[in-house]
């Protein structure tokens, strides 16, 4: 069975630890209790939507970042192939240049 609020916690501490940040320094800037915040990384216990709210600001990440990650893992784990939802900037970037060649001709 797959419990979201492992995989919440999972993303939070990838977040945490590619930022350089300590749980202390996290869970000061979110004005969160560092055990609660250990408690919510280890998926022990659920995080309320303000929580996840003043957790992300402390990450300087957006919210829907997170829930997208969230979002990702759990269709892995459902066996659901995971598609972008958004171009990556080098096909965006690509597909610019090939409209100004064909705007020069």
């Amino acid at each position: 069975m797959i419990l979201v609020r492992q995989e919440i916690g999972e993303v939070l501490r990838d977040f945490r630890l590619q930022k350089g940040r300590t749980l202390r320094q996290v869970a000061g800037r979110a004005s969160v209790a560092l055990g609660y915040l250990s408690e919510v990384e280890r998926g022990q216990k659920e995080a309320s939507s303000e929580i996840l709210a003043s957790v992300a600001e402390a990450l300087d990440v957006p919210i829907s970042t997170i829930m997208r990650e969230v979002g990702d893992r759990i269709s892995v784990l459902e066996g659901l192939q995971v598609f972008p939802d958004v171009v990556p900037d080098d096909l965006v970037a690509l597909d610019r240049d090939i409209e100004s060649q064909l705007s020069l001709r």
